[in-house]
């Protein structure tokens, strides 16, 4: 594979790259690169997680060593599952399985919780680095990757930790890609302001887009748009039956001609054309017949023209999640303890 078709894999799909000549740089010089991502485990994973499973095997078919950080002590600061660490490592072992089940290969992915990192002396040493270096407002300005408000650190210090905590990963994990969602940014940007000051090397931060949540009615703060486990009926979770589908893409947002802040569509962008490459709208005759859109850019020019009844994008994009989820429904069948063990975990919000 040359140059230029790792360069477009690790860019397909991407919101951003920080900086794309940074990252041609890093995949023409550097023998064995690394990238990561972290997760909280902190409840059950949903289909907005098929974006990061995809360029988590993008980043592998570029040639990266990808480390998935399951953050358990950061989820434990975040007080996710309650602040129960023990919850927390369930939930870990579930991410674990479920990404597995998303096709992301085990002999090619490094798995690593937190608590493997914060048993080192120098592990902490970066963290107290990167806090002496930075200053209370930008570190405040930072708590949003968490999906918190800056006054909350008011009331629990420790939420003044994590951001520190997730640049710190990044300089003990020696990446040369940092991957997030767009809610991700800030540390991402914090982590790259302070590398020449701590003597780190130069790392490229990859951002993919956050799928909005089926209930969200059109654009607004990221944090506040986005798709969330602690409302379940403004996302689909890997693990939701072929009627649990239908039944929420039937209740989801989707105003007639309206392109912008449409989750519906969203799905169909970043999940069903990557996996597809087209989406099938099956209907009467009468109504127009039966069509195939080859890419997100026809799908959406046909919707905003009223070519296309929200009712039948809904019907075929919950279609075609039924099939891609097949699978994953398939492998949680044959690996289903920490998946049971988690929905058996009774808190107020799996957050």
């Amino acid at each position: 594979m040359d140059l230029e078709e790792r360069i477009n894999l690790v860019m397909r799909n991407a919101a951003e790259v920080v900086t794309q000549d940074e990252l041609r740089e890093i995949l023409a010089t550097v023998g064995k690169p690394k990238a990561y991502i972290g997760f909280e485990p902190s409840g059950f994973m949903h289909i907005g997680h098929i974006v990061c499973a995809e360029k988590i095997k993008d980043l592998q078919k570029a040639g990266f060593e990808v480390t998935v950080l399951l953050a358990d002590w950061h989820a434990h600061i975040n007080d996710k599952l309650g602040g129960n660490l023990e919850n927390i490592k369930i939930a870990g072992a579930y991410m674990r399985d479920s990404f597995l089940a998303l096709g992301v290969e085990p002999e090619k992915t490094r798995f690593v919780f937190a608590e493997e990192l914060v048993d080192s002396k120098d592990y902490w040493k970066k963290v107290i680095l990167v806090a002496k270096n930075s200053t209370l407002s930008r570190i405040k300005r930072t708590l949003t990757i968490m999906g918190r408000q800056e006054d909350e650190s008011e009331s629990d210090t420790s939420k003044l930790i994590y951001p520190c905590m997730q640049v710190a990963d990044i300089f003990e994990l020696d990446v040369d890609v940092a991957y997030g969602g767009m809610d991700q940014r800030k540390a991402h940007m914090l982590a790259r302001e302070l590398r020449e000051k701590l003597g780190r090397k130069k790392f490229v931060a990859v951002h993919t887009p956050l799928l909005s949540g089926l209930q969200s009615t059109g654009r607004m703060d990221i944090a506040d748009a986005k798709m969330s486990k602690s409302n379940p009926d403004s996302c689909i979770f890997l693990h939701d039956t072929p009627e649990e589908i239908k039944r929420k893409m039937k209740k989801a947002y989707c105003p007639q001609k309206v392109v912008e802040g449409n989750p519906v569509l969203e799905i169909a962008r970043y999940i069903i054309f990557p996996k597809f490459g087209k989406l099938e709208i099956v209907r009467d005759e009468k109504f127009g017949g039966n069509l195939t859109l080859n890419t997100p850019e026809e799908l959406e020019r046909i919707f905003a023209e009223d070519r296309l009844h929200p009712a039948d994008l809904k019907t075929a994009v919950a279609g075609a999640l039924v099939e891609i989820l097949e699978s994953v429904r398939e492998y949680y069948a044959k690996h289903s303890e920490n998946l049971e063990r988690l929905k058996e975990i009774k808190v107020s919000k799996l957050r």
